[in-house]
């Protein structure tokens, strides 16, 4: 089977997809189809780059186009942004207030949520090498299956919905290496309604003192397990 390859049709309400194909519908279809809101869960991160013309831009400015139509905009990560990444959030000031952003240290599964009519799961993290544009003989042998089934669509979102809103957090063992846990105690203990309401209480808690992404601060926090919430 080529890397271009889906086992199921687009008729269907579930996708089988490979490689490069995978890259073209989450990528290029799923997230610029977001009107509403766009949840993302990954454990690595690190620059992606898009077709624009004839030129490659980066993912992020995809988002922060996102983020000027108003659509809401969540990263759920676990490890710090590499280096070309932090580069590149620097172009698109308008995603330090208009992106929020968690790192969980045990954040292993890779999920995309649009306007919770759309998912994406599967091995592919958010890297150019995963989800990403590189060529064949240098991308990552991924798999993962796209649906529009709404009860496949919840059980993806719900699982993201759980770690933001800090469900898992009272009883996790990894709490020193984690930046955010703090906030997302309170809000798991805050009522169902509060939280759909509210935007997240951390959300530039770790990202205030500096304009690039603001990931060394999380860093200096994991190792002393504080927390910048005022």
């Amino acid at each position: 089977m080529g890397e271009e390859d889906d086992k199921t049709g687009r008729g269907s309400r579930v996708e089988l997809l490979q490689d490069h194909a995978l890259y073209r519908r989450v990528i290029e279809e799923m997230v610029p189809s977001a009107r509403e809101f766009l949840w993302i869960a990954t454990a690595d991160i690190k620059d992606l780059y898009v077709p624009r013309g004839r030129r490659r831009v980066p993912f992020l400015a995809v988002l922060s186009e996102l983020a000027d139509r108003g659509v809401s905009l969540r990263l759920l990560h676990a490890k710090e942004p590499g280096p070309a990444f932090r580069k590149d959030y620097d172009q698109f000031p308008n995603l330090i207030e208009g992106m929020e952003m968690i790192l969980c240290p045990r954040v292993h599964f890779k999920s995309v949520v649009v306007d919770g009519r759309a998912a994406y799961t599967g091995s592919a993290n958010l890297t150019g090498a995963g989800l990403g544009a590189k060529s064949p003989r240098r991308r990552n042998f991924e798999m993962g299956l796209v649906t529009e089934d709404p009860t496949l669509v919840s059980a993806i979102a719900e699982q993201f919905d759980a770690l933001w809103m800090g469900m898992q957090c009272r009883d996790c063992a990894r709490k020193q290496y984690c930046a955010s846990y703090q906030d997302l105690l309170l809000d798991a203990a805050d009522s169902p309604a509060d939280r759909t309401t509210r935007p997240r209480r951390g959300k530039s808690a770790t990202r205030r003192s500096q304009p690039s992404c603001g990931l060394k601060d999380r860093s200096i926090q994991a190792t002393t397990g504080r927390s910048t919430r005022a």
